[in-house]
Parts: structure tokens; C-alpha cells; sequence
């Protein structure tokens, strides 16, 4: 039973004029009539969707196989199905919050899906996509995500120009923002010049929220003073309420006023990844703190659950007073010695990453189902090639148990190299994680019916005591590159252990053997880790290279 709308505290962020989007699509959702239900009982007027979102959905039962196993008998291309399957999914999401977009008289109801994340750098193979996927999906409560690179301006003032309604994403810098607005102003000024009906055309900027303070905060953790601690946690609220203050004044500007006579409709911000990444905060943080009317905050199907279960909102609408305790934050920042420029630039960067990652795996997924067997049936995932399945599962999980151990022992060796200096700790209790972790996997694979290859892991650790020599037999003597070298040999192995735990926990969804829960806090400490080991590559790079 719901809660009655006097209580429920997703009806109270609604009627505090924030509109609730789902940061989540799938078959599963679309066919199971669950989203419907969050329409109707969680106040959800939007979904949002990326590469990583599709590639999850895919993990998510059987429904896609049917229509993937025919493209695939037709000889249709990857991409051209990948192209099918998330554009039909959008299509009927659309469809599904079409009476959301009526009744608010086309702004909310919305549905976004993002361009390759390939064509990121590339204006003109941007805008041929996002006239495609205009056209291929055909409705108009769609919102095509376009990344905001630089080259992504060009591409946003286009596309608009021609009547397309876009959400910008990926937006980190002050900067950038200042520049989506003006590329979405320009757009809006050559629609009205071709005639459009400017109040057709929708569009949100997507501002990255958390993302902001999990790189401000590794930064702060490596400086390690009493002053950074009492920084953390602070930036991405801060970053954003100084966005929202640039919509303000974009809005008194006259060149907006000019095109709001003409009917434009104000491109709204939009908060993203506003899960809490940080088990330490609170888990609705990035909700209850940017409660401001007129904008959208998308959430994560977590994030929404908590905020229905004991979100609340806090009186912080935005005052001259509260915008100068945000510049203030992030002036001490930068006089601490944390660069947000070059925050924000790495974050672009890793988020433009992160998605090609997604969509490599989304494509390669595809690809497999696609070429599945023609006699496989759509049983929930088990198909008749379930041996094979089991033999490949087994040589993928053998593999990882033999770079687990590998990597254990350059993590023993680092630890004992360091073992009198500051980061030697560190070093050894994440030596003892390692071998929690490769423990926890021999479990893993005992449960699934794999014995660990005790061949394979001899291999590993040859392997990487062959890495420690020189061609002529003689071992490497010890230097700060060799600090440098070790760290990022082990931050890559921590990365292949969470990309593992990605994909068992994936496999959850289907197989019972698995534990989602104990895959979740096995890729929880592996993100930790990664921040920690990243601090140590950071310090050990400073040494090795400092000229």
C-alpha cells in the first residue's frame, strides 16, 4: 500500500516542485508493470538512461533474447541491434509516461536516451545520431542526451536548431554549464529563425553531482591533514548550488527573456548521479540537499527507495547568503592545493570512460545473445548449452583466481618493501584484503561447482615473480619507479577484481548459488581500495617523477 500523500516523502519533494526521474530502464521494468507502479505510487515523472544502464539492463531475466536471437538470424550488425533493442525500450517508455507528459503539457512525461559514447569527440557523427535516434523512436516526450564535451556544444545547438529536444549530461565545471546554456540559447534562436514553434522544444541540463565529491574527497584523503578532513563531503553540493545560481542569472538575462516571449521553455537543471557513493553519508544526501523548485533530480532505484523510506527535506533554497558559503567552499579548496579544474576535467574524462566501457560490454553482450544457439529457448537464462556455459565459466573464473594470486604476492612484496615507511600500513592491511578476497572467491567458485586450478595459480605467481627480472636474470633492485610501477600494476589488478564482482553480480539476478548481497560489499571494498591504492600511485608518481 502506498503512503498517503500527506506523508509519503517522494509526494513532499513533488510538491516542492522537484520532479522525481528514475535513473533506470529495463524490459523487466516496462513488462512487469513496475514502472507504471512508480508513476502512479513513487510521484516518478521521467527516466533517464545510459550505456551502463542498458548494459544492466540486458543482465535483467530473458526478455531481450527472442528479438536479439532474430536480428541475429537476419544478419543484422551489432550496432544496429544494439540501435533496436534501446530504442524500442525508450519507444515504449515513452509511451508509458505519455499521460505524465500531457498533464504537465510536455514537461515532464520524459524519456532520454544518450548517442554513442563513442561520438563523443565527434560534433557531426553526434548530430546524425541524434536526428536517428529523433526519428527511430518517434515521440515527443523523447530527450536526446548529448555528452557536454566541447565538441558536444556544437552538436546541442544543432540538433536543437532542428527541433529536437535534448538533455545535455555529463556537465562537472561552472564553465561547461555557462556554455550549455549559451549553446542551448543559440539553438533556440536559430529554431525560431526556421520557423519551430519554440515551446515544442524541451530541454534539462544534467549536472554530476556525487561523482564531484568522490574525486574532491580521494584528493583531500591524500593530503591527509585535520584541515582537508573537515572538507570532504562538501564540494558537489556546493558546485551545484553555484550551477543553480548561474541559471538564475542566465534568466534575467535579456537574451532569454527574448526567446521566453517567443514561448522557449527555461532548459531546467537537472541533478545526476546523485547516489551516495560514500557508505559514510547519508544515503539520501544528495536529494534532501538540493530541494529546489524547478528542477529535476534523477535517482538511482536505490536512491529513490531510500527517499521514499526516510528521505526529508532540509530548508536550503537558494540565498545570496548560501551561494557565497558555496564559492567560499571551494575557494579553500583551492587554497588547500586541490585544483577543481582539473577535477572536473578528470571527471569528464572518466565519465566519457566509464560509458565507452559500458557500451563495449553492452555490444558484447548483445553480440553473444545475438549468436546464441538456435535451438536455445528463453528459459530465464539456462539454455542447452548450459556444459559449455559451465567450462567457460569455470576457465573465466580460474583466470581470476590466478591473477588473484599473483597479485597477492606483489602486494605482500610492496608491503614488506614498505613496511618502515608511512604508506606500509596501508600496504598491509590491503595485502590482507587481497587474500580475504582471493578467499572469498575459492567459496564463490566452490558454490558454483569450479575447483580453483592450483596449476593456474602456480602460473600467477611465477608470472609474477617473472615480472621482477631483468632479461639478463638479475632482479630488479628497488627504486621510486619501481614504487611508481608496483602501484599501478596493483590498482589495475584491484580494477579487474571489481569488474569481476560486476559480473557475478550481474549473474545473481538469475543464478540462486550467488549471493547478491556479498557480491555488493566484495564490490563496495573493492572500490575503497581503489581509492586508497590510488592515493598511493598518486604519492609514489610525485616521488618517482618530481624533477
Amino acid at each position: 500500500m502506498s503512503a498517503s500523500p500527506t506523508s509519503h516523502p517522494l509526494s513532499v519533494l513533488s510538491a516542492a516542485g522537484v520532479s522525481v526521474w528514475l535513473d533506470d530502464l529495463s524490459r523487466e521494468l516496462l513488462a512487469g508493470g513496475e514502472l507504471k507502479d512508480l508513476i502512479a505510487d513513487k510521484h516518478v515523472v521521467g527516466v533517464t538512461t545510459n550505456p551502463t544502464i542498458f548494459a544492466s539492463a540486458l543482465s535483467k531475466g530473458d526478455r531481450y533474447n527472442q528479438q536479439l536471437r532474430r536480428l541475429g538470424g537476419a544478419g543484422t550488425s551489432v550496432d544496429d541491434a544494439v540501435f533496436a533493442i534501446t530504442t524500442d525500450d525508450v519507444r515504449d517508455g515513452c509511451d508509458v509516461f505519455e499521460p505524465v507528459h500531457r498533464k504537465t503539457r510536455g514537461v515532464d512525461g520524459r524519456v532520454s536516451i544518450e548517442v554513442d559514447p563513442r561520438l563523443a569527440r565527434d560534433a557531426d557523427a553526434t548530430i546524425d545520431q541524434a536526428r536517428k535516434l529523433w526519428k527511430a523512436v518517434d515521440r515527443p516526450n523523447l530527450l536526446v542526451k548529448i555528452p557536454a564535451t566541447v565538441e558536444g556544444l556544437k552538436a546541442i545547438t544543432a540538433v536543437i536548431a532542428e527541433g529536437i529536444s535534448v538533455n545535455v549530461t555529463l556537465i562537472f565545471s561552472l564553465d561547461r554549464y555557462r556554455a550549455v546554456t549559451n549553446a542551448y540559447q543559440s539553438g533556440l534562436e536559430q529554431a525560431q529563425a526556421a520557423g519551430h514553434d519554440l515551446s515544442d522544444i524541451q530541454s534539462v541540463a544534467s549536472f554530476f553531482v556525487s561523482r564531484v565529491d568522490s574525486e574532491v574527497d580521494r584528493r583531500l584523503d591524500a593530503l591527509g591533514s585535520p584541515e582537508a578532513r573537515k572538507l570532504r563531503g562538501k564540494a558537489a553540493i556546493a558546485n551545484a548550488r553555484l550551477a543553480y545560481q548561474a541559471y538564475e542569472q542566465m534568466l534575467a538575462e535579456p537574451r532569454w527573456q527574448r526567446l521566453a516571449a517567443a514561448g522557449a521553455r527555461a532548459q531546467r537543471p537537472l541533478w545526476a548521479s546523485t547516489g551516495v557513493k560514500d557508505p559514510s553519508y547519508p544515503d539520501t544526501m544528495y536529494v534532501s540537499e538540493l530541494v529546489i523548485p524547478g528542477t529535476v533530480n534523477t535517482m538511482p532505484g536505490t536512491t529513490l527507495a531510500a527517499f521514499a523510506d526516510h528521505g526529508a527535506l532540509r530548508d536550503n533554497q537558494p540565498t545570496p547568503d548560501g551561494y557565497a558559503s558555496a564559492g567560499a567552499h571551494l575557494e579553500a579548496l583551492e587554497r588547500i592545493g586541490v585544483d577543481f579544474t582539473d577535477v572536473t576535467d578528470a571527471l569528464e574524462r572518466e565519465g566519457l570512460t566509464k560509458f565507452e566501457d559500458s557500451w563495449k560490454e553492452l555490444r558484447a553482450t548483445v553480440g553473444r545473445k545475438m549468436h546464441s544457439e538456435a535451438g536455445a529457448q528463453d528459459d530465464g537464462g539456462h539454455s542447452a548449452g548450459g556444459s559449455e556455459g559451465s567450462d567457460l565459466l569455470a576457465i573465466y573464473l580460474n583466470d581470476h583466481y590466478s591473477g588473484a594470486t599473483g597479485g597477492l604476492e606483489l602486494f605482500r612484496r610492496a608491503a614488506d618493501a614498505h613496511r618502515d615507511k608511512a604508506d606500509g600500513k596501508v600496504l598491509a592491511d590491503l595485502a590482507r584484503q587481497v587474500d580475504q578476497d582471493r578467499n572469498s572467491l575459492v567459496q564463490i567458485m566452490t558454490g558454483l561447482g569450479v575447483r580453483p586450478s592450483h596449476s593456474k595459480a602456480a602460473m600467477g605467481w611465477l608470472a609474477e615473480k617473472a615480472g621482477r627480472l631483468k632479461p639478463n636474470g638479475h632482479l630488479l633492485s628497488r627504486s621510486p619507479l619501481s614504487d611508481l610501477l608496483e602501484a599501478e600494476s596493483m590498482l589495475l589488478g584491484i580494477q579487474g577484481k571489481a569488474a569481476l564482482w560486476r559480473t557475478l553480480r550481474a549473474q545473481a539476478e538469475t543464478d540462486e548459488r550467488l549471493s547478491a548481497e556479498d557480491l555488493d560489499a566484495l564490490l563496495e571494498r573493492a572500490e575503497q581500495q581503489s581509492k586508497l591504492m590510488e592515493n598511493l600511485r598518486v604519492a609514489a608518481a610525485g616521488r618517482a617523477l618530481r624533477p
